[in-house]
């Protein structure tokens, strides 16, 4: 008996070998998908990190476009507030003159319309 307790024993260490090799293949196995899992994590988040300045410089850029053309905007709207101002400063010298040579004439000028009075009135 003693040399089948050696057979069955080198069968059994056979089996207990083969069994706690499958179990750390499969421990390894999980483990390499969990670091490449991780490793890929990593790389995503470096190239992430990379690529915020260039997307910083991307977006300042963007902004000073918009600001220069707001800049533009603003320039040619003051410009043309300066000229309806100077225009309307000038009829209205005009129309005074003109209000003036009516009463040296003895004519009394219609008066002048609601939003005018209300001006004359507040200033606004």
């Amino acid at each position: 008996m003693t040399g089948g307790w050696g057979v069955v024993a080198g069968i059994l260490g056979s089996l207990l070998g083969a069994v706690a090799l499958l179990g750390s293949g499969l421990f390894a196995a999980r483990a390499t998908r969990a670091a490449a899992a991780t490793t890929a994590e990593a790389q995503r988040a470096a190239a992430e990190a990379a690529a915020e300045p260039a997307q910083r410089q991307q977006d300042l850029a963007a902004f000073k476009e918009i600001r220069e053309a707001l800049e533009r905007r603003v320039d040619r709207s003051e410009r043309r507030i300066e000229g309806l101002t100077s225009l309307v400063r000038a009829y209205a010298g005009y129309v005074a003159e003109l209000t003036g040579l009516m009463r040296q004439r003895g004519i009394e000028p219609p008066p002048p319309p609601p939003r005018v009075d209300e001006y004359d009135r507040t200033g606004v």
